[in-house]
This record gives structure tokens, sequence and C-alpha cells, in this order.
């Protein structure tokens, strides 16, 4: 009865997929009925494998249960933390309710930085839940014989738990909740209801956050002037209209991640790196990535390099006359780039002029609070999850991005919008980080194995045609970029392109994140920088010592990069024309094109 189950289970529902994705035969049945398995798991923890939480929690568990030094240490740290909030309170009471706290919050925590909170007994209880805090930090940290990566796991998620019942949370709690309600008379209540049932509906019918429908690609948003001169399977590439009438000879050609629409870079008119660029007197190009579907499940790698990258690169050579060019990769993008330039150096290519890097990683051996989640149990949950559909949706992940930032992006947004009733006005660049799109399933495999995983890039086992390459083989004159507060690509991670390389390598430091970092336009309030160029044959400095030593600058790093690219560039020159006719190169249609449409 069980075989005969399990036979139609293969015949009516596995063998489908695994026709329609043209697996390999000898994927047995019942490893696919294992992988099935996982990848309905996933839909329900957001694709967060609970069985790499189960290890960090049992590697934990075992070590701190046959360690009696450490566990004394922790009976000793809760008495004394006990200690100290019985001394707090008395403080209280013989201040008439304030007291110095005992403790201050983390840097990055702003929950309790409101005068309300050092009155009684408000004080009390935000007091009580950093000392737990803490003391939870101790208890997770430092047990002998656990690994790096679970006690980073179990630190994590300890205080993704405490933080449910933080008091900044909840209506009774909080004297700014208390204090607004009062004074509105509740009605802050009747309209974060209203904002919740309103994102309850968004989210039942698929459709974007309140305020998104206000902000459309093509109207508001990737408006510079340009045609797609090119399209492939994968790819459209665009070309902006010059504005000036002499530019550079070098072409730019950017390369952006496909992970998110190109436009991050061309949001409004008032904040677009292309517009100012082509203001600069460069022609500009630009990759816009296919949002790829389920029959696009095995595109890898190297057809990101090839159909991408170098597609990219021979078209624009064509329309300029095979002028040197100009690289610069944001994010993934900018990894593609790496990668494809190191080929090319290895190959006797020499078509780069410069390469530009922005929030870009080539070693991911500490590749930020991402590597929470990258290991072998999280990866093969991964992938059992996209060999179902052929496919990740970045909304399928957004669960693990939202832990990372938990404060900023659950508890303060539901105690902002359901409890004190507002909305958070939406820009461009909270709009555009809602159009999300999906990668393949062979790609994301790629992807996560070969540069999160086993860090082959870093450690020259990365083979592009067959062959390893090295970042080392790169020549052509380098622009990092790092961003201060960067969770994705943290700028300690993106200066170790200063261990790999062998060139000048000019590295910036921005304030800002990943994304505000990047688009920081001239005139954008609070943004500060630090810049300084190694030479290739310059004594390595380590990034903490670098930054202590630069200087900080008021206001944008773009003039800077513009700056940098003119002094590795020609005379001026004519404009190119739009495409190249005679070269049977045609304008398709006009900017964004299409694949930037596709949902």
């Amino acid at each position: 009865m069980y075989t005969h189950i399990l036979n139609l289970y293969f015949d009516y529902y596995l063998f489908p997929i695994m026709k329609e994705s043209k697996m390999k035969p000898e994927d047995s049945r019942y490893t696919n009925i294992d992988k099935s398995l996982h990848a309905a798991m996933s839909k329900l923890t957001s694709g967060l494998s609970p069985s790499a939480l189960m290890a960090a929690y049992a590697d934990w568990a075992v070590h701190l249960t046959s360690s009696p030094g450490k566990q004394s240490q922790l009976i000793e740290k809760a008495a004394r933390k006990s200690l100290r909030l019985a001394g707090f309170i008395g403080g209280s009471t013989e201040q008439q309710g304030e007291n110095e706290p005992c403790i201050e919050p983390l840097p990055f925590d702003k929950r309790f930085s409101d005068e309300a909170w050092k009155k009684w007994p408000f004080n009390l209880l935000y007091q009580s839940f950093l000392l737990n805090q803490q003391w939870w930090s101790n208890a997770t940290t430092g047990v002998h014989g656990t690994t790096k990566q679970h006690e980073n796991v179990m630190e994590f998620a300890t205080r993704q738990v405490l933080d449910i019942f933080s008091p900044s949370n909840y209506l009774l709690t909080n004297p700014q909740l208390i204090e607004q309600t009062k004074k509105e008379g509740g009605q802050n209540l009747v309209r974060g209801m209203q904002n919740f049932m309103d994102d309850v509906q968004r989210t039942i019918g698929n459709k974007k956050p309140a305020g998104a429908e206000q902000f459309t690609v093509g109207k508001n948003l990737a408006v510079t002037a340009g045609k797609v001169v090119y399209r492939n399977s994968l790819m459209e590439l665009i070309q902006y209209d010059a504005i000036t009438e002499q530019v550079h000879p070098e072409p730019i050609l950017i390369v952006p991640a496909w992970i998110m629409k190109y436009y991050i870079l061309d949001l409004s008119t008032k904040n677009s790196l292309v517009k100012y660029l082509t203001e600069q007197g460069f022609t500009v190009f630009m990759i816009s990535w296919k949002n790829p579907s389920e029959e696009d499940r095995n595109i890898g790698m190297s057809d990101y390099r090839e159909l991408g990258v170098m597609e990219a690169i021979d078209t624009v050579s064509k329309i300029t006359d095979n002028a040197k060019i100009h690289g610069i990769g944001y994010c993934l993008g900018g990894t593609l780039l790496s990668i494809a330039a190191a080929a090319m150096s290895r190959d006797g290519d020499d078509r780069f002029q410069t390469l530009s890097l922005l929030a870009t990683q080539v070693d991911f051996s500490e590749a930020g609070e991402l590597m929470l989640f990258i290991n072998e149990s999280q990866v093969s949950f991964l992938e059992d999850m996209m060999w179902e559909q052929g496919y990740l949706d970045a909304k399928e992940m957004s669960g693990a991005f939202q832990l990372l930032r938990s404060n900023d992006l659950i508890w303060s947004r539901m105690v902002h919008d359901y409890l004190m009733g507002e909305r958070t006005p939406m820009n461009d660049l909270m709009a555009w980080n809602f159009d999300t799109t999906r990668m393949p399933y062979k790609m994301h495999s790629q992807y996560l194995r070969q540069l999160f995983l086993d860090n082959d890039l870093s450690e020259g086992r990365y083979l592009v045609d067959d062959k390893p390459i090295s970042i080392s083989d790169i020549r052509a004159p380098t622009f990092v970029v790092g961003t201060q507060k960067d969770h994705v690509a943290p700028w300690h991670s993106v200066y170790k392109f200063h261990l790999l390389s062998d060139t000048d390598v000019t590295f910036l430091l921005t304030s800002g994140g990943h994304n505000a970092g990047i688009v920081s336009e001239p005139g954008h309030p609070r943004r500060t920088y630090q810049i300084a160029t190694t030479k290739k044959d310059a004594k390595y400095t380590d990034p903490q010592s670098w930054a202590e030593k630069q200087k900080t600058h008021e206001g944008s790093w773009w003039p800077e990069l513009s700056t940098w690219l003119q002094r590795h560039s020609g005379k001026s020159i004519t404009p190119p024309t739009l495409a190249a006719p005679k070269k049977k190169i045609e304008v398709i249609c006009d900017a964004p094109g299409t694949y930037v449409m596709q949902d």
C-alpha cells in the first residue's frame, strides 16, 4: 500500500515537475519527495531552515551544559544585574521617579530615547528589559566549543525573541503611545486599525504597500531619456541621450544587480546617478535585467556573464568605435563585473579603462549579518524551495531581511502604523524597494554556494570557461565604494578588495546604508565621506586604521566619482550616435524598456 502511494505521488506530481525542469535522470524519486517536503516547509518559514536553527541551538545548549564555569558566571551576572536594578529602583524612589539609568541602550537602539522613558514606572520597564537583553547576550556568547556561526545565530535568534517583549511595542507600557492616545482621544488607534486592515487587504490581494501607487516606472521613476539598443533573452541594454555638446571618449557601462530593478541608479530626476553622469559629459549605458520565470530555471552565473556583461560590452564597443569602457557595478552586479573583468584580463582582453564597484563584495568570508543564514542546511533548504518552482521570489526571503533589522522593519513599523496611527510617507527609494524581482534556480544556487558558502572567487577556485580566475589579474584602476551602515555588504568586507587586487585602488567610505548610501546626490542632507587612493605597490592598511587616518568630507560622493572618471578619460569628442545602424544595431524602443516592467 505504502509503495503504491509513493508511486502515485511520483507519477502524478513529481514526474511532471522533473519533466518541465529537465532534471537529471539520476535524481531519485525519494530525493524528490524530500525536496518537495522542504519546499512546502519553506513557505511557512519565509525561506529559513528550521534545521539550521535547531543545529545552532543544540551546539550552544550542549556546550553550555558541559561548562559549569560559564554557568556560574551567568548566575553571578544575574545576581549583579538584580542588585543594579534594585539600586536603580531605590534611587528612583528617592528622586521621585527619575534617576540616572543603570544601563544604556546600544548605539543603534533608539526605542527609549524619548524623555518620557525617564519617568517612573517606564524607566523601570525599559531598564529591566535592557538588563535582561544584556544577560542573554552574555549567555549566548563566549560558550567554549560553540562554533562562531552557531554562536552568532543564537545571539541573533535570542535578540529577536526578546524584541517581541520590548515595552516599546505595547500601548500600556509605552509612555509615548499613552500620551498620544490621551491627546487624540483614541483616534490614533482607530487610524491604526484602518492601516492594519488596509495592509491585510493589500497582502491578500498581492498589491503594493500604501503610497507606492504614486510612483510609476517611466513616469516619475526611471525617466532619464534614452533608447533600448540591444535585447536578448536575459537583458536589455539602454543607451542614454547625450545632453552635452562634447563627451568623454570612454563610455560608461553600468551593471546593476539582478536581484533588484536597475532603476535604483535612475530613480527620480533629482537623485539619478545616470542623469548626473550624463550631465558630467559621459555616454552612459545601463543593463536592465529580465525578471525570470519558471522557464528560466536553468539560467546560471555563466549566462549572466556571457549574455549580460559580455554582450553588453560587445554592443557598447560597436556603438563607440571600440573605445575603452568605464565599467560600474552595483552590489551583485559589481561582483559579476569583477568576475568578467578578471576573466577578460586573464584572456588578454583590455577593453576596460577603469572599474567602479559600488557596495560590492569579492570576498564573502565576512559578508555581514546575512552570513547568519548561509550554511549547508540553509542553502540546501533554499535550493529545494527553488527546485520546485524554478526560481526564488524576493518576497519569499523578505522574512530574513526583515529579521536583520527587526526593530526598524517590524516592531517600529507596527508601533508607528498601527498604534500611533501614522503612515510614513512613501518616497521613490521605498517604492523601488517594493518592486521585487525573482532569481533563477540555477543561478541563485551557484551564487550562494560558490560565492557565499565556499568563497571560491577570493580563493582562486571560481571557474570561467573551465579555468580559474583571480581578482589579482585585474589591471584597470578601480574605484571602490563602501557604506557605513551596510547590512548586505559591510564596508569592512568591501574593503577586502585591497587584499585581492594588484592595481591602484581608490576607496571611498560614505555615510548611509546599502541603498541610501549609494543614492547620495549633491545636495543630499547629512552626507559625509572619506576617500584615499592606495597604489598597487603600497603596503597594506587595515580598514579601521584607514578610517582613522582619512579626513571626513561633507556632501555627496558622486562628484568624487565623476572627477576620478574624468582623470582616467581622454579628450572630449562628439557624442556617438544612438545605436549603430550601419553595424546592424538598431533602436528597439524608448527607455526604460520592457524588461523593467515585468512583474
